[in-house]
């Protein structure tokens, strides 16, 4: 069983600046509904956290950097707060927050620093402490899928399980994959493919299969991404410590994002205006 989810959410949002100077992007606003059917903001990272509660997790690894204090702040309950609101007629807006804090105090939830950012590759490994030997779903803080009843993470456990595979993850078809990990394989059951090979934001793409980051991994990955050397950038692409494991012919599987499942991207303004237009349509 998959109890442990690393979640990474220490970029530096460069692509979105000035917004991101102080404020990490995984705290950036989203419209929701809330259970009352009325409009709500909640940041992108708070949205990603409730999503994964309601499918069952409860242990959480937050990786975090310099500058990322408002992740931890906002994580913390505040009763002080919820106290106030009540006092001032906003009971509703109070207890929309006391039931975010109820699912923050059912979980166990530790905060991994990472201090110099050195990639998704070197984020994802300093969760190593974190999930030991235990295979674990890995959720970026900036990326999102909606779907009936969290199917698309019920079909990533399924697929893991039954294929009893080293890696899965979540790809999208999109026109112009150039700024993604991209995906190339070959479809062994309806939406599920046999990984042949990744390559991370290449210029003339081989496929239109976008790499969603949303993974379960088995503990291998980490003797992979230790075998990756950083790119001219200086960062450790989880891309090249997947394609490792691909020459080692480890089981890696991809499934393609269902129609009915929508993914919402906040990693450019373009993509994060895209967003706030049209997120209200496709949340269940």
């Amino acid at each position: 069983m998959i109890r442990k989810v690393v979640i990474p959410a220490a970029g530096l949002g460069t692509r979105l600046l000035p917004i991101t100077k102080e404020l990490p992007k995984e705290m950036l606003p989203i419209f929701l509904r809330d259970n009352n059917d009325k409009i709500c903001l909640k940041p992108m990272l708070q949205a990603v956290f409730e999503q994964l509660y309601g499918a069952g997790f409860r242990d959480f690894g937050f990786v975090v950097g310099r500058g990322k204090r408002a992740i931890e702040d906002h994580f913390t309950p505040d009763y002080s707060f919820i106290e106030y609101l009540k006092n001032n007629n906003r009971a509703r807006l109070a207890y929309g927050l006391q039931e975010f804090y109820n699912k923050v105090n059912n979980s166990s939830i530790v905060f991994i620093n990472q201090p110099t950012p050195k990639g998704f590759g070197d984020a994802i490994y300093k969760g190593k402490s974190f999930t030991q030997n235990d295979p674990f779903l890995l959720h970026a803080g900036d990326d999102l899928v909606f779907s009936r009843n969290d199917n698309h993470l019920r079909r990533m456990v399924d697929a893991f399980d039954r294929h009893n595979a080293d890696v899965v993850f979540l790809v999208e078809e999109v026109k112009d994959p150039r700024r993604y990990g991209v995906m190339v394989g070959h479809e062994i059951e309806l939406d599920v493919f046999a990984v042949e090979e990744v390559i991370e934001k290449p210029k003339k793409p081989p496929s239109n299969f976008a790499i969603i980051a949303l993974y379960i991994f088995k503990p291998i990955i980490y003797k992979a991404i230790e075998q990756v050397e950083c790119d001219e950038g200086g960062e450790i692409q989880i891309a090249d410590a997947i394609q490792v494991l691909i020459e080692q012919q480890c089981k890696l599987y991809a499934l393609k994002l269902r129609p009915e499942e929508r993914r919402i991207d906040i990693g450019t303004p373009e993509s994060y205006l895209k967003t706030l237009k049209g997120i209200l349509e496709i949340v269940p």
